[in-house]
């Protein structure tokens, strides 16, 4: 009997352990060799985790519509220049990103373009010369 408790006891562990790993999603739903420009107004920044967004509200052209913008985590990104105040809602936004696959409003952050010409980019990704992204130094 004590064995079988012992065993049920570890299985629920084991599963409670699996969980977050499981809740964390891939890339693979973002067109990642695809580079767009959205130019609106913020609708909304939240600034959390794991994920920071940016809700972009776009007028005309192809892009138009409201947007969810992924962030990286507040750490990551706090790291490359971002903070709780970067964006507030009713800000001008150009941000630079890879939309999804299925054609749905969602993107995946890239890089900020801030008024001064500054680029915020949301990981340690950064573009070489030949325009392919590696890891910053």
């Amino acid at each position: 009997m004590k064995s079988a408790v012992m065993n049920i006891m570890i299985l629920l562990v084991l599963s409670a352990c699996a969980i977050p790993l499981s809740a964390h999603h891939s890339f693979a739903m973002f067109e990642m060799t695809k580079d767009v420009t959205f130019e609106g107004t913020v609708v909304e920044y939240r600034w959390e985790n794991p994920h920071s967004h940016i809700i972009l509200k776009v007028d005309g052209g192809p892009n138009a519509g409201t947007w969810d913008v992924e962030g990286g985590s507040t750490a990551i990104m706090g790291r490359q220049g971002w903070s709780r105040v970067t964006y507030k809602a009713g800000d001008k936004a150009t941000l630079i990103g890879h939309p999804m696959r299925d054609g749905s409003k969602g993107v995946s952050l890239f890089y900020a373009l801030m008024p001064d010409g500054k680029r915020l980019y949301h990981d340690i990704a950064r573009p070489n010369s030949e325009g392919a992204t590696s890891a910053a130094k």
